[in-house]
Parts: C-alpha cells; structure tokens; sequence
C-alpha cells in the first residue's frame, strides 16, 4: 500500500517516532485525534482524498494502541467508493477497528455482497478477505451462497477461489447451517480434483472442518485425499515455489493426514495399500538433518503421519517401525526433538500391542528423567507411568522413588503421586503399604503436603492402625497444607471401622494434650471424642469431664468455622453421660446460651437446638445416636487415572478413537484449580431438624459477567468440584454433601467466565440488560484503577464516566466525571452506592440531566471501617433518547488504597516478626498457578500494591521482604509483613508469610495478595522501579540479619 502521497500521515508517523516520552507521544496523539474530529463533523466538505488521509491515520492510532471511538461510519462508508484506493482503506481500516457484532457492519452487507458477484477480481478479493477476518452469523446467512458459486466457478482465477474456501471456511465455522451437505460433498470431492496446490490447500482446510462435524457424508472424498498423499510423496507436478527445503507442502499434507483421521476406517483394499506406501515413504524418509527449518517441516508431517497409522491399526510391523523411529529421536542431543519423541511414544501407548516394543527402550527414557530441561522429564516422567505393567513395575517404581529425593521442586509432587498409585496398583501383597509409607516419609521431608496426600494413604487401608497413625502425624506436622478432605476421609475410615474406633480415640486424646496444635487437627480429634469418648470412659482422664475440660480449652483458639463442631462435640458428650452430671451440664448448658446470639447463623443456629435437645431427657439417645456406616461407592481416582490424556487442542480425532477403544495406558490428567483446593462443604455431624440453613450464605452469591456485573445464582444448580483425591478407602468413601465455600469471600464463578478468578472485583449485583454496548473491557479498567488513582472507570457511546481519587489513612475522597459525548442531553440520570458492610460511603448529588457535551463532577466521600476485600458497586443509570442504559461498575475502593508503605530496618523488622507467632496472626500458604514473572517485575507489582520492598532482610536473593501500614476505623494504623518464598527453577509457584497484629487483616491481605500474584492485572502502571532484593552480606550470627531471619523462619 503506497502511502507516499499523503504527506500529512508522513508528517504524523514522523511526529510520533520523534516523541521522547510516552506522555508526549500521548499529547501528539490527542492532538491529532481532536483534528481528526473536528473535520469528520464537516463531512460534506471533504474530498475523498482527505477522507483516506484521516482514515489511516485513525488506524495508525489504533495500531498504537489507543481507543478510536469514532470514525467507525467514515470507514464503512469507503468501502462504497467507486475506485481502489478509498475502497482499499474502507476493507483494511474496517476489518481492523470492528469486530463481527458491530451494528455498523451490516449498513455494508450489501456493498460487500455487490463487490463479491462482481467481475473487478480485485474488489473481489478485498471483500471475502474482509468477510473471512470479520464475517459473522449474519454474513454467513446473506453471502454463503455467493460465496460457494466463486469457490466451484471455472472461469474465476485460482487467487479467488483460494480465498473464497478460505471465507468460506469462516462461515461455517460461525454458522454451519450455510453449507448444505446433501450438495455439497460431490462439490467437495471435484475440489479435491484442483491442480492448483493453493486453491487445493485452501479447500482442504475446508474439508477438515467439514468432516470434523459429519463424516458420513464425505466419504467420496477419501479416495481423493489418498490419491493427493501419492501425488506429494512422489513429488510429482508440484511447482517450486510450494516445495519447503525440498519437502512438498507440508501444509498440505498435515492437513490432508488430519481429514483421514476423522473416518473411521478405510474399507477398499487398494486405497488402503496405497495410503500405508505412502505412510511408509513418509517414515523411512524422515530423519534428523542440522537445517532447523527442514527438521521442523519433516517432523511436522513425521508426526502427522504416526498419529495417522495409530488410528488406522497398522500391522505391527510398521508400529514397531514407529516406534524405532521414535527410539532414535529421544536419544538425539536436540531437546525439542526429544520432546517430541517421548510426546509421540506416549501417544502410541494408545495403541494395542505396542508396549512390549516400547519397554525395550525403558534404559533411555529412565535416562531422560535427569534431563536439564523440566519438560523433557515431564514427559519421560508420563510415559514410564503409562507403559507400567506387572512385568516392569517393580523396576520402574524403585527408580522413580530413588529419583524422588533429587528431584526439583516442580516435579515431586506429581512424581509422588504417580509412584504412590503404581506401587499400589501392580504391587502383588503389602509391600504395596511399604512403598506407600516411604513416599510418604519423603513427603514430609519435602513438606509439600496437599489434598493429593490422601492417595498414598489409599494404599495402607489394609493396615488401619498405621492408617490413623500416619494421617494424624501428617495432620499434626503440616496441618496448613491439609485440606478438609483429609480429615473427612479420616472420619469415614473410623466410622466404618468399629474395632479401629477405641485407637482413633486414644490417639485424638493424646494429640489434644499437646500445648498447640493445629485448627484441623482440634476439628478432627473433637469430632471423633464426640462420637467415641465414652468407650473410652473407664481409662484414667477420659472421664466425660476431662474430655469436656481438654476440648473447651481448644474453643478460644479456633476460627469460627470449627466452632459449630465443637458445639456438636458437646452435645454429643452430653448424651453420652448417662447418669447426667448436673456440673457438666451446667457448664455445657452456658456454652449453648453464650452462642444463642451469635452473629453466625450455622452456630447460633446449632446453640439453639442443640440447648433445645439436650432437655429431652432420654430421648437424647435416640436423636445423637452415632453416625451410620457410610455407603459404598466405586473409586473416583482410578477411574480418572485410567482415562487417556490427549493434550493437544487439535488432536480431535484422536480424543475421538480414545472414546471409542479402551486403553491401557494410565495418564493422569490433573485437573485441579490454579491454586489450593477445591471447596468441600463441611461434613454434617449430626442429623438436626432445619440443618439445610448451612446453606444459606449460597442465596447471595453471584456469577460474575464479563462486563463486570453479576447475575443471581440458583443454590441448587452448584455442582460439586471434581474430587481429585478420588476414593481414598476404595468401597468405604461416601457420597459428599454439595460443595459450599467455606471461605469468608469465596466467589463462585461461572464456566463461561473468562476470568474465574476475577473473585478481587466480583459483587453481589442484579442481573441487567443493555442494548447499548460499553466500550473497552470494564473488567481491564477496574483493574487498571486499582492499581491507580485516575482513570476511565466506563465508557459507551453515550457517556464516559471517569475517576480521580485521593487516599488519607483510613479516608478516601474519589470524584466521578460524568461527561456527555453527544449533542443530546442524557436525562433521567440516577447514581446509588451500593457500598459493603466495611465501607461508610456517602456520594453528592448527581443532577437528573447532563447536558450536551458537558461534564458533571460528583465527589463521593468514603470511611473504611475494618479490613476487608468485599467491593462496592455503583449503580448507575441514564436515558439517551427512548432508550434507557443500566450499568453496575465495581469501584475502586479495594483494600491496598487503605495501605500506606513503610520501609522497615532489620532492627524493627525482626522484634515485630517474633511477636507475631503463629496462626491466626501469622498465616503461610503455598500458591500455585502464578504468573511467572523476574524478581524486579514481582517488586513493581507489590509497589503497585503499595507494599514496600525491602532489600537485604533476606539472605536468600529469590526471596522478597515487604512492609506497609493498613488503616481502617478499628485496627486504626496497623503494620503488616510480608515474606514470599520463590523457587528459581518454578516461577508457577511460591510461599506466601503474612503476619499483622489483626486476624482478620492477616488473612484478607493474603488473600488480596494472592488474587494478584494469580490473576495479573493487564494494565500496570510503572511505579517508581525498587531496587532488586540483594543477598545480605555475611557479617557476624549476632548482626546479620539473614542469620536472625532464617533462624526465624
């Protein structure tokens, strides 16, 4: 496109390449953007000339990067023009700036349609160009048929005919109605007769998308497509310029090989035998060359055809050919090409009689597990644990526990995991519990416990005795790591075990003795007191008595989560005395009448009955009665373990064989959420008329929207998050009550939410409807303003409303701009504030009507009173015309503009961090699933948050140190550490300390900072670069402070 005769679009592009800072680059472009403006209001006087002129330098802006918000009828209208050059920049500037639902788009259906059955190729190619980049449902139901004619016609130039396949491609996938299948599959077949190798690629991108969806109907077509694999593989009549390093299109044929694998087989014998000749030129022709580019078109059509003989269940002598093949390229030096040789040897374990030829290379992929590159060992790891048999799994697990203990931090945890289930699934007696035990032992050692724990205990369920022993150790050393599922799966191995009942006791009595110990550890051992104390009731201190007296002494410690069991635990011991102790009733009747008015309702709700029951005399017995045996259900685990893994998005054929033949391979497919555990509703401990209300905090959640709303939620329509612990007794797990977060702000978010963990931003808000459509994403410009003062909160066509904000200790004042873009006044205008339970806020009076091109300033004054993450929400409403806009915008009052950084020396910092000892000021978590990000950029981020780094408090240089100040009415100024632990070989994962004088902060502030560290904002601002963490230089163990703070630690 030749733009030297527009010297005013010159001049600009010279202009923005001569700025010397974003903020004059941003001036120049503001500048140019009023220009522009301003002459498209006097459209009559503009040549068509200046027209183009000002249409390119809109699109120039837009390349830039800035919002052009206007101007989008300009560029529509060129693509009317009579001659090329305005035409040109109509196509290009309109597929660049709209999207496929812009209400613009189908003022120009009919030009497009005109250009496409007109006879200038050129106006041709620039629509289906355009339809094919842009075209959506509404282009697919008016210019399909149009469309199909260019595509079959003889006289149009294979240039056409190339990109109408191509736009035609793009309309079915938008609306497979178009094509019409009972005419078409004979069309599709003359297609594939094409010579020229353009047109004939274009159509076979066609044909893979139209097989993909019904292969019955073109079976015409695989003859055609096996004649065109001859063709290629013999080179003949193929020009030059489709030939890539002496390979004949290997785009075509990949995409060729990828259309077969959608049929499911080929019955005539002749193409049959001609497709294998061809399949087998393929692999004796393929090797491994110093030319990168030609490794990577040869493997690319290599690897396309081994997935094609694996669907096809080639004789076994070209499988075990195959498989040669891929023994030689995992032992080249070249890690890509190792990579995908155990990638594509993995595969092939799909494949039936194929393992045996496998093992013979068990040596090298054993070698491949020490591999430099973690994604090599990855792979090598999956494929040792899906050719494990009885014959080599001896073998293969002792290498894969001897491996264990050098493994890097990023693999043990599912190296474990895969050697746990191995040993127990092919050990043949119970050295299987062995096994078990010693990954468990290196667990510890690790200490990287989590909810995948409780398949290593799967194995020692014939051994019950050392099953309680080792889960309440594991408990009892790392009980942060330990999800609920751990201990309910401890509760229902002891319910459904009577002999084991009397030891579980012992050992919970035992545990409760100790000074401290952790929150899950006092829900488990309570739990199973109350329901199996009194067989414990003629030992020495297991009196009803001492049993109440060790347990009430845990009540002050714990959250409000594990009071309701302990409330159960009394009534439960309660019942159990029998006679009644009139002291130890009294006592527990005082406990009942103290929560009668929590603030809770799960526990004022089990104080109230609970005190109600417990004067029913004997009646008692019957309603406290033990908990039932739990019922018997079919292992989740296994039966997810053995599904085969297919991780290529593009691999449908091949997800579609693994439906239809059973497998032997065992792949485990992980599917856990990006950080921690999924939510698992509290296990019910006794049967209590009205104990549904548990529930009741479901009735306010949300599903969050794109545009930053929500909408109301059934609470029955909650599914249960996939249990990927599976069964951990085998026939003694149960049917678990519905998932129900059990987190202050746990969010729920939808499965067609972009971004489900946006639970930072979400707030319970109505569902609404617009006709008008904002522009930008709101998601991205709440997030931009909590990391900023300033900003655009919301933007339509209509309004644009815009924030400026100052914050002072625990007070804020933001100023929202009302401004009005059009020549009509917006009336009816009408602004709440829906403000959380912690924020006072109070807004000015905002005017019913904004005039024409004006703008209204509403300052709105906020008070925080205590930490919290909850958001408020303004909602805001207008009428332009007849036609009313309803938006609901999250705002940006979050938690870290009430934090104030404060550097903090090593002689403050070490007497606050021992002061703040333990849960629940202290809290430490490890987070999966962040964004990996250099240790400067992870910094600027916890700047942005306003949390000061400090350099040189930690010896270790991938660790962080931050400090800040939090104000609100009730803590007043409250300082706040923070310590992030990261793994040099991992950034997808890292230890989070946060400690503070006030629970509840502690708590809200990891959480906050979690949010950040898994869900990156797309727009940071760049705050003032901190320096980087530097190592403490050693002096003496009484001044360093890296010394003081690993001892700490």
């Amino acid at each position: 496109m030749a733009l030297s005769g527009m010297r005013g679009l010159s001049v600009f592009i010279s202009d923005i390449r001569n700025c010397q800072n974003k903020e004059q680059e941003r001036l120049r472009v503001d500048k140019e953007l009023g220009n522009v403006r301003t002459r498209f209001k006097n459209e009559k006087g503009l040549t068509p000339y200046e027209k183009k002129k000002y249409v390119w330098k809109m699109l120039y802006i837009y390349m830039l990067g800035y919002d052009v918000d206007f101007g989008h009828m300009e560029a529509v209208s060129l693509i009317s023009a009579p001659k090329y050059p305005e035409k040109q920049v109509g196509y290009i500037v309109t597929s660049c700036l709209l999207n496929e639902n812009h209400d613009f788009l189908r003022l120009a259906i009919n030009t497009v349609r005109t250009d496409i059955i007109g006879r200038n190729e050129t106006f041709q190619c620039l629509a289906l160009t355009m339809v094919g980049n842009i075209g959506g449902r509404e282009f697919a139901e008016s210019l399909a048929p149009d469309v199909q004619k260019l595509l079959i016609s003889s006289s149009c130039r294979p240039l056409v005919r190339k990109k109408a396949a191509l736009c035609l491609l793009r309309l079915y996938r938008k609306n497979p109605d178009v094509v019409n299948v009972d005419g078409w599959s004979d069309r599709m077949a003359q297609l594939l007769d094409e010579r020229d190798l353009g047109v004939l690629t274009s159509s076979m991108s066609l044909l893979v998308a139209l097989v993909s969806n019904n292969h019955d109907a073109y079976w015409s077509c695989l003859p055609k497509c096996v004649k065109i694999l001859e063709r290629l593989a013999r080179n003949q009549d193929v020009p030059q310029e489709y030939t890539y390093y002496g390979i004949p299109t290997p785009w075509l044929q990949v995409k060729t090989m990828r259309a077969l694998q959608y049929f499911p087989t080929i019955e005539d014998p002749n193409t049959r035998r001609s497709l294998f000749e061809v399949l087998q030129r393929i692999l004796m022709g393929t090797d491994v060359v110093k030319n990168v580019n030609k490794n990577n078109a040869s493997h690319a059509v290599l690897f396309e055809a081994l997935a094609l003989v694996m669907h096809l269940d080639a004789e076994k002598e070209m499988m075990s050919q195959c498989v040669a093949l891929l023994g030689k390229f995992i032992a080249v030096r070249e890690p890509n090409i190792r990579y995908l040789g155990l990638e594509n040897m993995t595969r092939m374990l799909m494949v039936a009689d194929v393992q045996d030829i496998i093992k013979r290379h068990q040596a090298q992929i054993i070698t491949s597990l020490k591999d430099p590159d973690i994604s090599i060992r990855r792979r090598a790891l999956d494929l040792l644990y899906g050719m494990c048999d009885v014959s080599n799994a001896k073998d293969i697990v002792e290498e894969l526990l001897q491996y264990l203990s050098s493994a890097d931090f990023a693999m043990r945890e599912e190296l474990s995991l895969k050697a746990a289930i191995l040993a127990e699934k092919f050990a043949p007696d119970l050295s299987c519990c062995i096994i078990a035990i010693q990954v468990l032992q290196l667990w510890f050692w690790l200490n990287l416990v989590n909810q995948k724990v409780g398949l290593f205990l799967k194995a020692l369920k014939d051994v019950p005795d050392m099953y309680v022993d080792v889960i309440l150790q594991l408990i009892d050393k790392a009980g942060d790591f330990v999800s609920d599922d751990i201990w309910f799966r401890v509760v229902q191995f002891v319910t459904n075990n009577e002999d084991l009942q009397p030891y579980a006791a012992t050992k919970a009595r035992e545990y409760l003795d100790k000074p401290a110990i952790h929150e899950t550890m006092v829900k488990v051992s309570a739990y199973i007191l109350g329901e199996y104390s009194h067989l414990l009731a003629r030992r020495p201190g297991c009196s009803p008595k001492d049993i109440f007296a060790i347990i009430h002494e845990k009540l002050p410690t714990v959250s409000t989560s594990t009071i309701p069991i302990l409330l159960s635990t009394y009534a439960k011991i309660l019942m159990h005395t029998q006679p009644v102790d009139p002291e130890l009733q009294n006592q527990i009747w005082a406990i009942f009448n103290k929560y009668e008015s929590c603030i809770d309702v799960e526990i004022q709700q089990r104080a109230v009955e609970y005190f109600a029951l417990s004067r029913k005399g004997a009646d008692l017995m019957d309603i406290l009665a033990e908990m039932p045996k739990f019922p018997e259900r079919q292992s989740a685990l296994l039966k997810k373990a053995e599904d085969a893994e297919v991780d290529t998005a593009e691999q449908s054929a091949l997800k579609l064989r693994a439906q239809q033949q059973t497998s032997n391979a065992l792949v485990v497919t992980d599917q856990r959420p990006a950080n921690g555990t999924p939510h698992v509703g509290q296990l019910g401990l006794v049967k209590v008329p009205g104990s549904a209300n548990t529930d009741h905090n479901l009735q306010n959640q949300g599903l969050a929207q794109e545009n930053g709303t929500l909408s109301k939620m059934d609470p029955q329509s909650v599914v249960p998050s996939a249990d990927l612990l599976g069964d951990l007794l085998g026939p003694l797990a149960i049917e678990g009550p519905p998932a129900v977060p059990t987190e202050p702000h746990a969010i729920i978010a939808s499965e067609g939410d972009p971004n489900p963990a946006d639970a930072l931003a979400l707030a319970p808000v109505d569902e609404q409807a617009n006709s008008v459509q904002p522009i930008g994403n709101i998601a991205e410009r709440f997030y931009a303003l909590c990391l900023k003062d300033s900003g655009v909160l919301y933007e339509d066509p209509y309004i644009q409303i815009g924030i400026k904000a100052e914050w002072r200790a625990h007070h804020g004042r933001l100023v929202l701009f009302l401004g009005n873009k059009n020549t009509s006044p917006l009336v009816s205008v009408q602004a709440l504030i829906l403000p959380p339970s912690h924020l006072k806020m109070e807004l000015s009076l905002v005017p019913e009507t904004i005039p024409p091109r004006a703008q209204v300033q509403c300052p709105l004054e906020v008070m925080n009173l205590r930490p919290s993450r909850d958001v408020a929400v303004l909602d805001f409403s207008y009428k332009f015309g007849t036609s009313p806009v309803n938006a609901k915008l999250r705002l940006p009052a979050v938690l870290n503009k009430f934090l104030h950084p404060i550097s903090v020396s090593a002689e403050d910092f070490f007497p606050q961090w021992r002061s703040l000892s333990g849960p629940p000021l202290k809290l430490q978590e490890v987070v999966r699933g962040v964004r990996p990000m250099p240790l400067p950029e992870m910094a600027n981020l916890f700047n942005s948050l306003r949390l000061m780094v400090c350099p040189g408090l930690d010896p270790n240089a991938n660790n962080l140190i931050a400090s800040t100040t939090f104000y609100s009415e009730s803590t007043r100024a409250m300082l706040c550490l923070v310590r992030i632990e990261t793994d040099p070989a991992d950034r997808t994962q890292l230890r989070m300390t946060v400690a503070s004088g006030d629970p509840t902060l502690t708590f809200e502030l990891k959480e906050f900072i979690k949010e950040h560290l898994i869900t990156i904002p797309t727009v940071i601002p760049s705050p003032i670069a901190a320096p980087a963490p530097q190592v403490a230089q050693p002096t003496t163990a009484l001044t360093d402070p890296g010394a003081m703070l690993a001892g700490l630690f």
